[in-house]
């Protein structure tokens, strides 16, 4: 099996979404106002974490300001300081904050990934960029042989996952989940999937999600890893 380094060295240099690499390019080139003074990462963002994680985050995609800019997934944006505060209070990370690469962020027992990896306009990949990074999703799944606990953010992270699980040849569940905030999925594969809301601004700020309704999916993640066997050192 290829080290996990290898996959993100690969998903780094991906070239084959013209309409994202052109907008995540100018993105870093035009930047903002705030981050003027930051050199932009401005390539695909790789997955992050343990390769012995027993816990999956899957997200959207990168933030044109978050991860395009620090280069590391839900880094530097509203989503991720919400993302990485619920995982360092459940004992998925070493620290509240993850600013920029280099933070010194360490997770335990946790993988983050998104199912697109380029910033998309409008945060609105199209279907057929979808399918085209889906190998890369597909390839994490393979290679994170531990994973028990699925945390999807969003519908959209919820169903592409599933859709992986089919296209890695696992038995289609019927009826087919329907995504919701707190829904818990056990499936066939000894996984189990569990539904959130996105930490977007549009969610957070709206009060559609908030921080007692988010730390409560990543408390049952823990429940349910620390019932079954104890993670490898």
């Amino acid at each position: 099996m290829r080290p996990l380094s290898l996959l993100q060295q690969e998903i780094e240099k991906c070239t084959l979404c013209p309409r994202l690499t052109q907008y995540r390019r100018e993105i870093a080139r035009q930047k903002v106002k705030r981050f003027q003074d930051w050199t932009y990462w401005g390539r695909p963002v790789p997955g992050f974490g343990d390769p012995k994680a027993r816990l999956f985050v899957l997200g959207l995609a990168p933030a044109a300001h978050g991860g395009n800019r620090t280069g590391r997934v839900f880094t530097g944006d509203r989503s991720g300081d919400w993302l990485y505060e619920a995982l360092h209070r459940f004992g998925f990370a070493n620290q509240p904050d993850s600013t920029h690469k280099n933070d010194g962020m360490r997770l335990k027992d946790c993988y983050i990934a998104a199912a697109v990896r380029c910033a998309p306009p409008a945060n609105k990949p199209l279907p057929k960029e979808f399918d085209t990074c889906r190998r890369y999703l597909l390839a994490e799944l393979q290679d994170l042989r531990r994973i028990k606990i699925v945390v999807a953010l969003g519908k959209i992270a919820f169903d592409a996952y599933l859709k992986s699980c089919r296209e890695l040849g696992h038995v289609a569940v019927s009826p087919k989940p329907i995504f919701s905030h707190g829904k818990i999925v056990r499936l066939p594969w000894n996984v189990t999937l569990v539904g959130s809301y996105h930490p977007s601004q549009q969610n957070t700020f709206t009060g559609k999600l908030t921080r007692p309704m988010f730390h409560q999916v990543f408390r049952v993640a823990q429940k349910m890893l620390d019932a079954s066997s104890s993670p490898v050192d």
